[in-house]
């Protein structure tokens, strides 16, 4: 089931309810088959490698925390490692790369034989490996103890407010949280329904109104025209923040309300200065895994200029990867990568320019032009994460300098009458005055929101939207659940 669905809607009360109804000592069995069967919903054919990757490493953690030998302690790793991402290869990457190899193959004169690698892309499976590498590797590096109990380290891995797109949650944040009694309370629950509501209406209201026009470029880059392009790839800026935010704000109210914070996964990240301000607040729990478990083991910083530039390029990298099977992924990370090492490379002497100029480096104006300019990077980079594929992709750069057309044929192009482009500027509209309540000072994400009477006049228009939206069968899942 997804969040915005009618099963949704009976699931969640029925365990929030039992969840406080129940005994303590009797929650966690409830949490753990309520997230089983959450993610069995979706597909239950493949409920067995979330099994095998929390049995897997779980038990190696275990021999990793009990065993004096260094070289078993490595070898345990080692397997956890190769099982982990090793099935994530397989099911995520093995098509991906085989159809590449022969594409390559084809180039140099061979024959393409007609074979093609299709397997089902298991929901969530980047982050609940990544959730499970984390937890054997602090275990191994001794930050945590080793979870006794298996079923409630499956807990761990499969809690089903972020089972599927995040955040990617450390042992030691949310272990202990689930192993402590919470008591129904009622700043909890009006916090915790506060931003699953802010959370819907990024969802329902901005992010799948916008999906329609951003897909009718995107579908159709040969009949696209440039301004429609631009058009569509600023709106799906907003459509991936709304969508993606979206979803950490419901998962991180559903949590709040049994008493549960998650961390927090993304802080108003288009207001960012730098791209490397923007990594601080976008999808701060998968750059903060980056960081912790494969930037600074290569060296981070603490290397050579060269060496230094190329562990940021290489993270970016596999962060691009990481997103999907596919080079357009790639190259949106790639791009993100060349931002950081010319943003490194340049910072002094645009510093030293702008200080020439009589210019007050932290100040406003110099502050919001850097802005500007870091979404236009930010922006760009979104035209091959959205984009089919590199050809698309392509296509689409050229309609901006071969055919830009004109307002009122884009638009019509696009399907954006009147109506419709009074919905889209009033969803926007409502967006910037809505996300800018919200505080996400507290370190769980939830926030706390300062405007209470707006919510009532909202609250209104998500569920009128919603029950519209559903009464045409718009059902839509979340981007990052192919992740």
């Amino acid at each position: 089931m997804t969040f915005n669905s009618i099963e949704f809607l009976i699931f969640f009360p029925i365990v929030a309810l039992l969840y406080f109804v129940l005994p303590h000592r009797a929650r966690w069995p409830m949490l753990l088959i309520a997230s089983y069967y959450f993610y069995m919903f979706y597909e239950a054919e493949l409920v067995f490698l979330i099994f095998g990757t929390t049995l897997v490493s779980w038990a190696a953690s275990l021999i990793i925390e009990r065993t004096e030998s260094l070289r078993v302690k490595r070898l345990c790793l080692t397997a956890t490692l190769v099982a982990c991402l090793g099935t994530l290869f397989v099911y995520k990457y093995l098509g991906f790369l085989f159809d590449s190899f022969l594409g390559i193959a084809e180039l140099m004169g061979f024959d393409r034989p007609d074979i093609v690698i299709n397997l089902l892309l298991p929901v969530g499976i980047s982050f609940y490996t990544f959730q499970t590498l984390s937890y054997v590797i602090d275990v191994y590096r001794g930050d945590i103890k080793c979870e006794r109990n298996f079923f409630f380290y499956a807990l761990f891995v499969s809690f089903f407010p972020q089972l599927v797109a995040g955040p990617i949650e450390r042992p030691d944040n949310l272990i202990p949280q689930l192993r402590s009694e919470h008591i129904f309370d009622k700043d909890n629950f009006s916090r915790g329904m506060r931003v699953m509501l802010l959370g819907f209406f990024k969802k329902v209201c901005v992010a799948d109104i916008l999906s329609i026009y951003v897909t009718s470029v995107y579908n159709s880059p040969e009949s696209a025209t440039g301004l429609g392009v631009v058009i569509a790839t600023v709106l799906f800026a907003v459509q991936i923040y709304c969508d993606f935010s979206g979803y950490t704000d419901i998962a991180t109210g559903c949590a709040r309300i049994m008493g549960i914070r998650l961390m927090k996964n993304f802080d108003h990240p288009y207001t960012a200065s730098s791209v490397k301000e923007f990594w601080s607040r976008w999808h701060i729990s998968l750059s903060s895994w980056f960081r912790d478990y494969l930037y600074i083991p290569m060296g981070g910083n603490r290397t050579s200029r060269a060496r230094h530039l190329f562990n940021v390029f290489f993270v970016f990298l596999i962060s691009g990867l990481w997103h999907g099977a596919n080079w357009t992924f790639v190259i949106w990370g790639a791009l993100h990568g060349v931002y950081r090492i010319v943003g490194n490379l340049t910072r002094p002497s645009r510093d030293r320019l702008l200080a020439r100029l009589g210019l007050d480096i932290s100040g406003a104006t110099v502050r919001a032009a850097r802005q500007v300019i870091t979404f236009v990077l930010v922006t760009f980079a979104w035209l091959f994460f959205r984009a089919n594929s590199v050809a698309d992709a392509v296509t689409l750069l050229g309609r901006i300098f071969t055919d830009f057309g004109r307002v009122s044929e884009t638009l019509g192009l696009m399907g954006i009458g009147i109506t419709e482009l009074l919905t889209v500027a009033f969803a926007i509209a409502a967006l910037l005055f809505i996300d800018r309540l919200v505080d996400y000072s507290e370190c769980d994400g939830s926030g706390a929101i300062t405007a209470n009477g707006a919510f009532v006049y909202y609250f209104y228009i998500v569920a009128l939207v919603w029950i519209f939206l559903l009464s045409r069968g718009v059902e839509s899942s979340f981007i990052y659940f192919r992740f």
